[in-house]
């Protein structure tokens, strides 16, 4: 009887920022859908009005559409429209290069291996050069699909010249970047997270014990928060040193705000978990009750040494940090954060290796082999539809770190199409002849396509798969024997990637976690080193955040790890490990946000040289922690006060957490009431 007044203040708004934060993957769909039906329609008024253009035109056209909207990534629109304009003069040379070549086919075919050669490769030159790459692989395989004549050129060209410059204004004019908009929505949807923690704990809140599902729940809902978080911080100008000078900045309050809002809500969730909290408070937290909130803050003064006082009192922290960011929100959506200046692009360029040192160019090595393998048994299965083998092993080696992750997404790609082509089949089939359902019900799947990539690669593939049936059913060439060769022809292109990634400079799941791992390690190690050099608070809390983003990094390589596809939000020694991992970053950010410089300290000192010889012993092991097997213990040391002596505390449970990754025994170094008296020692 509760839950309507529990939700009374969740609204759709709230709901869709924290699934999708500062609305980046609704832009981008939205980007692309819009940009491939200006093209379509414009091509379509010049075919009917003015001359009449090769299919070719129109294939290029909505490729470029999409590569346009997905792989320009350089910062201002200026230097956006000069990647466009050179992909464009790469799309054109390549198409004029396959129609040149089409009398020779085995030479044709051997050049398109040189451009994927050299797409791959351009990536080395960053951004631009990734894009140029992609305008120009895309543009040959269509220009060998469709193999328009040397004559058709002219009017071939005008579909990627449209598109270019379609896809310029919608990005720059009709859904331009403002980062002043996408810093107000990331802050909304930091909110909306917090709200979805609170609504968890409200769920939980009275009852005798939390299970491990519920656990796991908010586990995941921690890291939600995080990757959301970090997002947020990302559109927060920053000094061109990258740490900010003082809190009259309000650059560096809107910081501060954010970083207590993050912090309150995982140690709300950390301490829950050991004593949950009264449902009234939570409801208080919700609902912004100032006067239940005062008499809760005099229950927190009178039960201070017990573990619900520590929950009540990290219930009223999150309170007021959410308020302090509600408050940041309605001052953002007043003045767009007018006292905040723009920062400035201040990247340095990266010197450019051609070596093979450098991954990207073995990537690409591994991208023509991988290529070449699908061309070849791509061949065997059908001499008009290899192409799409090509495009399989292509895009399955494209931006992946290991081996694991090239056979995850393979599988993604592979799955996605079959049940894509088995539910396009049916939907071409019932909407046969009625290109006014079929079009409109394409524009949609493509939406949705692009909506879901970031999320999940073969719910992307299963839309496009249904696309392009419909397509197919269009054009009067849907077949079932097309479509099992389609399916083929993946499969083929998906195994070959994979076969590569596994067979030609393999970085196993395992190398590319080590190198996660000591970046983590060296950024826990450069905190606790600052600690003693007097740093500003500022500086000590840049240096967590860049912890929780390397955070961030070994969750992301870990997920191949072991048997299933999901291992991470599995129980078992993987997620037990990431959990240490993440315990030892909840608290260097109690650290950082509690250390203040002591005069003289030799316990503090102690415990920091003591973390340091730690991370000395563990860092060099890299990602062997995670072979580790470990009772399963809910006495983590996560669970303690963290609101009196924040920092001996966090040092203490920094050394815990790292003792557990290689346990002497397969206990906790010492039991949560141990350290609870050692924190109050000195």
């Amino acid at each position: 009887m509760r839950a309507p007044h529990l939700f009374s203040g969740f609204q759709l708004r709230d709901w869709l920022l924290a699934n999708d934060p500062a609305l980046s993957r609704l832009r981008m769909a939205s980007r692309v859908t819009l940009t491939i039906v200006l093209s379509f329609l414009i091509l379509l008024a010049i075919h009917a009005l003015v001359l009449s253009l090769p299919t070719a035109a129109f294939g290029l056209g909505i490729v470029l559409s999409i590569e346009g909207g997905i792989a320009v990534r350089d910062k201002g629109n200026a230097r956006q429209l000069v990647t466009r304009l050179f992909g464009c003069g790469a799309s054109l040379a390549v198409v004029a290069v396959a129609a040149g070549l089409e009398d020779s086919r085995f030479l044709s075919d051997l050049v398109f291996l040189v451009v994927i050669a050299l797409a791959s490769a351009a990536r080395v030159f960053g951004p631009r050069g990734f894009a140029i790459g992609m305008f120009a692989f895309t543009s040959y395989f269509m220009g060998a699909y469709f193999r328009p004549s040397l004559a058709d050129l002219p009017e071939v060209a005008i579909g990627p010249v449209v598109s270019v410059l379609l896809g310029h204004l919608v990005r720059a004019v009709l859904l331009p970047d403002d980062w002043r908009r996408d810093l107000l929505r990331s802050l909304e949807s930091v909110r909306g997270r917090i709200n979805q923690i609170l609504f968890k704990l409200a769920a939980l809140a009275g009852g005798a014990e939390i299970g491990e599902a519920d656990r796991q729940e908010l586990r995941q809902l921690e890291d939600r928060l995080k990757e959301v978080v970090l997002m947020a911080e990302t559109f927060i100008p920053r000094p061109p040193a990258g740490v900010f000078d003082g809190a009259a900045d309000p650059a560096a309050e809107l910081a501060i705000r954010l970083f207590d809002a993050h912090l309150a809500a995982e140690s709300a969730i950390v301490l829950s978990l050991q004593s949950p909290a009264p449902f009234a408070l939570v409801h208080a937290v919700i609902q912004a009750d100032a006067a239940e909130l005062a008499r809760f803050e005099g229950m927190a003064e009178a039960i201070k040494d017990q573990p619900q006082g520590e929950t009540v009192r990290a219930l009223l922290w999150l309170g007021e940090a959410r308020q302090q960011l509600t408050q940041a929100i309605d001052e953002g959506q007043v003045s767009s954060f007018s006292g905040i200046d723009a920062g400035k692009d201040t990247a340095q360029s990266q010197p450019i290796d051609f070596s093979f040192g450098n991954p990207l160019l073995r990537s690409a090595l591994q991208i023509t082999l991988a290529s070449a393998i699908a061309m070849g048994f791509g061949l065997l299965l059908s001499r008009e539809r290899w192409f799409w083998a090509v495009l399989a092993s292509f895009l399955v080696l494209t931006n992946t770190n290991s081996r694991g992750d090239t056979a995850m997404k393979a599988l993604s790609r592979s799955l996605g199409t079959v049940f894509g082509i088995a539910i396009g089949l049916g939907l071409a089939t019932l909407i046969s002849g009625e290109p006014d359902i079929a079009i409109p019900v394409a524009a949609v799947c493509i939406f949705l396509a692009f909506y879901f990539l970031q999320v999940s690669y073969a719910t992307m593939t299963f839309f496009i798969s249904i696309v392009l049936c419909l397509v197919y059913g269009m054009t009067g060439v849907l077949t079932l024997d097309l479509l099992k060769l389609r399916i083929g022809e993946t499969v083929i292109g998906a195994v070959a990637g994979t076969a590569v990634a596994f067979i030609v400079f393999p970085t196993r799941t395992r190398g590319a976690l080590d190198v996660a791992l000591a970046r983590w390690f060296q950024a826990l190690r450069e905190l606790l080193g600052a600690l003693g050099e007097g740093k500003s608070s500022f500086e000590l809390i840049a240096l967590s955040q860049k912890i929780d983003a390397c955070y961030r990094d070994v969750t992301v390589t870990a997920r191949p790890l072991g048997s299933s596809w999901s291992v991470v939000t599995r129980p078992g020694q993987i997620r037990q490990t990431l959990a240490i991992f993440l315990s030892c970053t909840y608290w260097a950010r109690i650290l950082a946000k509690s250390y203040e410089t002591p005069v003289a300290d030799d316990n503090l000192n102690r415990l920091i040289a003591a973390d340091l010889a730690l991370i000395d012993s563990a860092a060099p092991r890299g990602s062997a922690c995670f072979l580790i097997r470990r009772k399963a213990s809910r006495t983590t040391g996560r669970h303690l006060p963290l609101l009196r002596e924040g920092a001996r505390l966090g040092l203490e449970m920094i050394g815990s957490a790292l003792e557990r990754l290689y346990p002497q025994a397969d206990v906790l170094p010492f039991a949560a009431g141990e350290a609870i008296a050692r924190s109050k020692q000195g």
